[in-house]
């Protein structure tokens, strides 16, 4: 069968697997450090469920089997009896399920972090997949979630990428009350429409926006108001403020809203400089948010977009009796990596986690090369046996085409065992029971590129 290629659906070789895994360990890493706990919930959710949650319908991949579509196709009766399932198209509804699911069981506020693929039917271009790994962080409460929360979990993901080898990053925060106080404020009662329109700034620019605007009945002046809202991009607590009030308009909601991302911004300033701005084209489309939202861009590859996105929601968690409200964010890491692989930004050392590759001096004696890597492998150092008992030269450039970094030659008669490092190309005695390569070598590690 030839083989056909699926756009969308990334696989990484085997070093670029090394790159995602590094990435996916140090966030676990940090996330962790700040007290998340670890789950993994179900790929997949009722339809009625992924369908209630803003404008994603036309993103989500439907599950049905085989048999039942053949049935439907020949006209045969449906299965009205089952259930209709999608593939999640994020992690943040299925964690609201779960939270429901297990209220019982869990300690609020409960803070969590999951990393998991996610399915979206879009059109594939360059760090957009329809399959990809996110990473999210989120912290519920239970009927309340503190504010200090909206300030904690932006700053754990800042400091989650700024560690990352990767060029500097800006958090960039808005406020969904200060997006609805102004659109209150200029009497534009379609807030939805507003919102989901301003969410498509960077994709459709101000002209297409006011276009979006206008089909939802938003005057051109009003249309105008919310665009020159957009233009503010600031760290500074105080420009934010007097550039809003420059945009004539006052209320409550806008108020407690400019309160809150001042808030923010002025306590990133004082634990993360330069890092977190105030961004107020951002409203994130999504229905759920009603607090602080986030998008993150990497400094010199804005062409990417958001490699980070979240925020509060109060509602999207509820039982009808009980309500957890929360807020998160999530990392595209398919999107990231991608990006720091095609640059590129960063390398493998080597293609496998092998530090040491076993020569076979002749297939009669292959026992005795197992034994040395059995040996290395109990002490914990990674290592393969050769395929064959070519000659040494055949071997050293198996290990090199890998990049792996030594070569054990097993000792014959009375010779000693002796280790290579073929990039050197020092030999030196070694025995298998005490021998560990230098601490850099024992893994491979990605390094920056240039």
């Amino acid at each position: 069968m030839a083989r056909t290629s699926l756009s969308g659906f990334p696989e990484w070789l085997p070093d670029g697997r090394i790159v995602e895994q590094s990435v996916l360990d140090h966030l676990r890493r940090v996330f962790e450090l700040h007290g998340f706990a670890g789950i993994e919930t179900r790929a997949v959710e009722t339809l009625e469920q992924l369908e209630s949650k803003g404008e994603t319908s036309k993103e989500v991949y439907v599950l049905e089997r085989l048999q039942a579509l053949k049935e439907r196709e020949a006209g045969g009766p449906s299965s009205s009896h089952e259930r209709r399932m999608g593939l999640h198209f994020d992690l943040t509804v299925p964690f609201a399920r779960y939270v429901i699911e297990n209220a019982n069981d869990l300690d609020f506020p409960f803070k969590r972090y999951q990393v998991q693929k996610v399915w979206r039917g879009e059109r594939p271009q360059e760090g957009r997949f329809r399959e990809f790994t996110q990473a999210d962080i989120d912290v519920v409460g239970n009927g309340e979630l503190p504010f200090h929360y909206e300030v904690e979990l932006p700053l754990v993901m800042a400091e989650a990428l700024t560690t990352l080898p990767i060029p500097p990053v800006h958090v960039l925060v808005n406020n969904r009350k200060v997006v609805q106080g102004v659109c209150e404020g200029i009497g534009v009662t379609d807030v939805d429409a507003a919102l989901r329109g301003l969410d498509k700034l960077d994709k459709i620019g101000p002209e297409g926006v006011a276009e979006e605007l206008a089909a939802s009945g938003i005057t051109d002046t009003q249309s105008a108001t919310l665009l020159d809202m957009a233009t503010i991009r600031t760290d500074s607590p105080e420009e934010v403020r007097s550039r809003v009030a420059g945009l004539g308009v006052s209320g409550e909601l806008l108020e407690e809203g400019l309160g809150e991302l001042c808030g923010l911004l002025a306590t990133a300033a004082a634990r993360m400089p330069g890092v977190v701005l105030a961004d107020l084209r951002i409203a994130r489309g999504l229905d759920y948010y009603t607090g602080s939202v986030y998008e993150t861009e990497v400094e010199g590859h804005e062409d990417l977009g958001s490699i980070c996105s979240g925020g509060r929601y109060d509602s999207l968690a509820t039982d009808g009796k009980r309500t957890y409200p929360g807020v998160g964010l999530s990392i595209g890491v398919s999107r990231l990596v991608s990006r720091m692989l095609s640059a590129p930004l960063v390398r493998a050392t080597r293609k496998v986690p092998s530090a040491v590759l076993v020569a076979v001096v002749d297939e009669g004696d292959r026992g005795r090369s197992d034994e040395v890597a059995t040996r290395l492998r109990s002490r914990g150092v990674a290592c393969d046996v050769a395929p064959t008992a070519a000659k040494f030269g055949k071997q050293i450039r198996y290990a090199d085409r890998r990049g792996i970094p030594f070569v054990w030659f097993p000792g014959t008669g009375e010779d000693p065992d002796t280790v290579k490092d073929i990039r050197s190309g020092e030999q030196v005695e070694a025995d298998p029971a005490a021998w560990v390569p230098p601490e850099e070598d024992l893994s491979p590690r990605v390094e920056v590129v240039g």
